[in-house]
């Protein structure tokens, strides 16, 4: 009998090495691929070459150097000022928004509160080009031209649903006893949403925010349908530079978008937990 146990002990503990083993060599393939591409575009801005190559050939801080000089980047300048302005305004926007209709979703029950949800996260579910196209539509059906008005307008659809979802998700953890204590206090309903939910729910919307913005940042569908010469947006202003000419200053150019994105994930899952707040 002692045999047979520590046979069947073997055993086990083979199964689990082994389970552990395929599950460890999932998981470290699983991150090769998705850290990989940025690792190559990382290494691929610091070349020497005039052109995008990997491995690269040499270590060079140059197209840093050109991607900052005001005067041959002047076009990259402004399609950024175009983007942090849309994103900007289309985030503060999905903010206020969004937060609005997840405190009325929260209090609406049943099917009608389920629909509204629906309705609302619709703008993730569709295709992204073909909402771009319908809003090139729409837009010009009601005789707007292409301008970073439209583009916010544009923009604010696709993005309100990360602030509905993560204040959504914060609402859900709130105590409901909170609200009725204050309430007996004597407290209204605006004084209860002030004083009591909006500190509570603050993190969620925080985190909302920040995604919305840089949802807005790296929208292509929208931005390709709604923009013009004159109101040129990074993300099309790179895909054509690497059309024309393979320029290394797009390397450079994700180099810093992603040194920024990571830096401001690391404060917003310091400050607001923005992994759980996406979970939720």
């Amino acid at each position: 009998m002692a045999r047979l146990r520590t046979a069947g002990a073997r055993r086990r503990s083979m199964g689990e090495i082994a389970y552990v083993g395929i599950i460890g060599f999932l998981a470290a393939l699983a991150l090769l691929i998705l850290v990989g591409p940025i690792l190559v575009v990382l290494a691929t801005s610091f070349t020497d070459s005039r052109s995008i190559r990997f491995p690269p050939t040499g270590f060079s801080l140059r197209w840093y150097e050109l991607l900052l000089d005001e005067v041959r980047s002047r076009q990259i300048h402004r399609a950024v000022g175009n983007t942090l302005t849309v994103a900007a305004w289309a985030a503060g926007l999905a903010t206020v928004l969004g937060t609005a209709a997840a405190v009325a979703m929260a209090r609406a029950a049943g099917r009608a509160g389920r629909l509204a949800d629906a309705f609302f996260m619709a703008p993730l579910v569709l295709p992204g080009l073909a909402f771009g196209l319908a809003a090139l539509m729409y837009f010009s059906l009601l005789g707007f031209r292409p301008s970073l008005e439209m583009l916010v307008a544009g923009h604010l659809i696709v993005v309100a649903p990360f602030v509905l979802r993560t204040v959504g998700a914060s609402l859900s953890q709130l105590d409901p006893s909170l609200l009725d204590a204050s309430r007996s206090l004597g407290a209204g309903p605006v004084m209860t949403f002030r004083r009591v939910v909006l500190p509570l729910i603050a993190p969620g919307i925080a985190a909302g925010a920040f995604l919305a913005f840089m949802a807005s940042v790296d929208n292509v569908p929208v931005s390709l349908f709604l923009s013009s010469a004159r109101t040129d947006m990074l993300p099309i202003r790179m895909w054509g530079m690497m059309e024309s000419t393979l320029d290394v200053r797009v390397a450079a150019v994700s180099g810093l978008l992603i040194l920024t994105v990571f830096v401001l994930m690391l404060v917003m899952e310091r400050f607001t937990g923005l992994t759980r707040r996406m979970r939720g």
